[in-house]
């Protein structure tokens, strides 16, 4: 496939819709596997609002072969010229009765190994017996999310909303009047799908309405190291596309 026009997007709108990149049996494979997880330690999340397992493929390892199909590994080999790994892999379930809202925000934050005062290293946290600090922004202007959308999601139930090309105006206060919400679009994305995203792009998503799930695998990729001492908590390798899946 040719992903030349996704790449366009991203780059110039901060964010690209794809649908089809997982068929209805590889999405049912998926939610088996995450199903059968042990849901136990730091890295399970559960509220009444939300269900979400942090590093997931450490925590879900048979998800590795089921995630990284050859239509996913031939997106982020053509999305990038430079050679990315995964840095993030987090399992979002909004159920059907969430009232579970995001504001409109940019992801800022990293997850490493541990905490150490540098130069662009900035507004630590320690969530879950995890490190999370905003890196040097190149960092961040360097990184590629893609959400994999198991369920169908729509505005009825918590699709993102975004602005478009925000992400080119670098770190920005949300209550700033650097934007307004009249360029505002919604990320509509068909079970199976993906949506791509720069972590700069403002983006927010809405309570459900519609009774809906709307289930998400969010992956980031990078390729960059970090400053030492500090290594990514998760880097997982990823390979040329080829006829066998990919991964270490």
């Amino acid at each position: 496939m040719n992903y030349a026009r996704n790449k366009i997007e991203l780059e110039e709108n901060g964010f690209s819709v794809l649908a089809d990149l997982y068929s209805d049996y590889e999405v049912n494979g998926i939610l088996a596997c995450i199903e059968n997880a042990e849901r136990d330690g730091n890295s399970f999340l559960k509220t009444k609002d939300l269900f979400a397992i942090r590093q997931l493929i450490k925590n879900v390892p048979e998800l590795t072969d089921l995630l990284f199909n050859e239509k996913l590994t031939e997106l982020v080999s053509e999305l990038s010229e430079s050679e990315y790994f995964l840095t993030k892999a987090i399992y979002f379930d909004k159920p059907n009765e969430s009232n579970w809202f995001v504001a409109y925000h940019q992801d800022l934050s990293i997850s490493v190994n541990q905490k150490a005062e540098l130069v662009n290293y900035s507004n630590w946290t320690y969530k879950k017996g995890q490190y999370g600090v905003q890196p040097p922004i190149e960092i961040l202007e360097d990184t590629i999310t893609i959400r994999i959308h198991l369920d169908k999601t729509d505005r009825n139930n918590g699709a993102l909303k975004v602005i478009p090309k925000s992400h080119l105006s670098g770190i920005v206060r949300t209550d700033s009047k650097e934007w307004n919400l009249e360029n505002e679009f919604i990320c509509e994305v068909e079970r199976g799908g993906v949506m791509l995203m720069k972590p700069l792009t403002l983006h927010a998503s809405n309570r459900t309405t519609n009774g809906k799930k709307r289930r998400v695998i969010h992956l980031e990729f990078n390729k960059h190291n970090l400053t030492e001492p500090l290594v990514w908590l998760e880097h997982y390798e990823t390979k040329k596309p080829a006829h066998n899946n990919v991964y270490n």
